[in-house]
This record gives C-alpha cells, structure tokens and sequence, in this order.
C-alpha cells in the first residue's frame, strides 16, 4: 500500500502535535457545552467518543480517497455557542438539532453550492485570512517565553538546531525536549492520568422549531462561516484543493450518523490542518496526506479513550503544548504572509483580510477569520485592477 510507503516518522508526528493541538485547545469548552446540555458524565465520554471517531474516519478516508491532507475537527464556536442556546433544552431536543445541522451540511456540500462559493476567494486573501488565523498561536511562543522562559527557550533552541542539521524532525525533537525538561521539573502530572474506554451512549433524536431555529440553524451558520471556510482556504493556501463538494457532504453524512452519540458538528480544519500541510511534516507535498491520516487514528485513539483524555493532557504544562503549536506553525505562517503581500497589486486588500482576522473580531457569534475575509473581499472589489 502507498500508505505505508509514503509514511514517516515526520508525518507521524504531525498528525500527534495536530490532535494534541486539537484536543487541548478546546476540549473544556466541549465539556462545558455538554454540561450545559445536561449530559452526565457516561454522556460527555460519550460525546468525545463520537467527535474523536468522526474526525478520524473523516481525516482517514477522504485523506487516503484524495492523497491530500484533509483535516477534521470539532467546531469550537459551535460548542461555544452550545454553552447557552443548550441550556435548559431536552436533550433529545438537543441532539436532533445536532442531526438537523449535519444534513444542511451535507445537502449544501453535496450540491455543490459551497464548491461555487469557495472558487471565488482570491489566492492572497486565503492567505491572508490563514496567516491572521495563525498569528496568535506563534506570539504565543514568546509570550510564554517571557513569563516561563525555560522551556520555552530550550524548546525553541532544540528547534532551531534541529532546522539546520535535521529539518524534519524539529518539532518532534522540540516536543521530546520539552517533555523532558517538563517532567524533570517535574511538571507532568502522570499520576492525574487516569485511564478508562468510553462507552457509547445513543440518544434517539427529538425534532422541535424551538431547537431548530434557536440551534440548528445559529449551529450549521456558525460552523459554516468560522470553521469550513477557513479550513478551505488553509487547505489552498498550502496548494491542495480536493473536491469540496463531495467532503463536506462525507463530513456531513458521518456527523448525522454519530450526531445521537454527541457529535454536535464536525468541519474542516485550519489551524491543525496547517501542521499537516506544511514542509515541517514532509518535504514531499505529494505525501503529506500520511500526516493527516495519522492524526485520523490518534483521533480514534484519543476518542476511545474518552473522558480519559481530559486528564492525559491535563497532565501536560499548558505552556508546553502552546509552544510547540506555535513552533510547527513556524514555517506556515512565514509562507503565508508571503504569499499574500507577494503581488502589489493585491497587497492591501490582503493586509486588510490578514488585519482584521488577527484582531479578533467578531459579531453575531461568527469569529474574525469570516470578517477577514468579508473585509478583504470588500478591499479587493474596491481596488482598481484586483487580480484572480
């Protein structure tokens, strides 16, 4: 199998750092939207059980159908969202909005209307919007380096070393220094982990206009507009471009299947999806897509184990897995800012799009990474010769 040709040691780690980034950057927010929805405890496992499954399947299959990295992922504003339109609603009113938001997506993936949509988004704005998207994530290495700067440093040292005599293995090596340094100070909590499978728990989904308008719908829109669009256009800015039509209704068909088990929307991602689609994972483009599917089988891993995982990162220094997402990201966001300032003529609509995303703004619950580019957009239509 090609599969195992094209893997490395590389890619594999990528996929691990993509699901350690995934997990830790919102997994609370996950279990407080599902506390908010009234889910005991057996539920909540229930519900990281079948958001790791789904992201699995989904990385797995449609990176292995397209040989390109195709990222999953939970939509973090959906469960933001959640925290308050859930509270207080039935859960099997709950859940049936989950399947509700599912099959919109899968009907506009299928149809082709996202696809149309997509085509139109300029090269430089994409770029834009994904170097804003990411901005963050790399301050936050010198951020921490000036409030615990041991780690910080070594693993950015460990890093830089690495990029000259071992490039493809920089951030492996960072990670493996800093969990040493981590544990010898004894900031690894091992004996908080405790580990138990999940049991899947079905809930037959109940159908209300209450749910539906005050869920359902804010759900689809939200996940649609902050989490696909931006995973698309990281997806085009590294220079994959899988057929869109046919991945979101997958993405969509899985979520409605594992929507009575807790999988409240799953989508496209960005900023994990860019730690498998840049150089750092493989030199090679052509064989990037192993990185995604390697995340594809911790996610199913990292689902199996359930609420366990809570506690397995729980166990990591917060400081540690910030680090190292900004330090894979490195390269990712060097490119990006170069691809959109590189041509003049498009330079500022691109500024403005990179702008705004960074800023973090946000109305009616849609994140800055849509406004970037609805900001852009509106720039690159004023513009006096806008190039496609």
């Amino acid at each position: 199998m090609s599969f195992f040709k094209d893997i490395s040691v590389s890619t594999v780690f990528a996929g691990a750092v993509t699901v350690m980034v995934g997990f830790t950057s919102s997994v609370a927010v996950v279990f407080h939207a599902a506390q908010s929805a009234g889910a005991d405890a057996a539920q909540m496992a229930s519900w990281i059980w079948a958001l790791g499954l789904g992201m699995g399947i989904t990385c797995m299959a449609l990176s292995w159908r397209y040989k390109q990295p195709v990222v999953t992922a939970w939509s973090t504003p959906g469960a933001a969202m959640l925290i308050t339109a859930a509270s207080g609603m039935p859960m099997a009113e709950v859940i049936g909005a989950f399947v509700v938001s599912s099959l919109l997506v899968a009907a506009v993936g299928f149809s082709g209307v996202f696809e149309r949509f997509m085509h139109r988004i300029p090269l430089p704005l994409a770029a834009g919007m994904l170097a804003g998207v990411l901005l963050r994530l790399g301050l936050d290495v010198f951020v921490n380096m000036s409030q615990h700067w041991p780690l910080p440093l070594l693993m950015t040292v460990v890093y830089l070393l690495a990029r000259r005599w071992q490039p493809r293995y920089a951030v492996a090596l960072s990670l493996l220094a800093g969990t040493a340094l981590a544990a010898w100070q004894g900031d690894v909590h091992w004996q908080s982990i405790d580990w138990q499978w999940a049991q899947p728990v079905w809930v037959t989904p109940s159908f209300s206009v209450a749910a539906l308008i005050g869920m359902a719908l804010p759900l689809f829109i939200i996940t649609m507009a902050a989490q696909n669009i931006p995973g698309v256009a990281a997806m085009k800015a590294h220079g994959y471009a899988p057929p869109l039509s046919p991945v979101m209704g997958w993405i969509g068909v899985v979520n409605v299947l594992l929507a009575p088990f807790g999988a409240f929307a799953l989508n496209l991602a960005a900023i994990t999806a860019a730690i498998c689609s840049n150089e750092e994972a493989h030199a090679d483009k052509t064989k990037r897509y192993t990185a995604a599917m390697s995340a594809g089988i911790f996610y199913i891993l990292m689902g199996l184990a359930g609420a366990s995982v809570v506690s397995l990162f729980a166990a990591l220094p917060k400081a540690l897995v910030m680090v190292i997402a900004g330090l894979a990201l490195f390269g990712t966001i060097a490119n990006a800012l170069a691809n959109s300032l590189e041509d003049i003529s498009t330079r500022e609509p691109a500024l403005i799009t990179f702008l705004v995303t960074a800023s973090g703004f946000s109305l009616w619950g849609i994140g800055a990474a849509f406004w970037g580019l609805v900001a852009g957009a509106i720039a690159w239509g004023l513009s006096p010769h806008p190039k496609d």
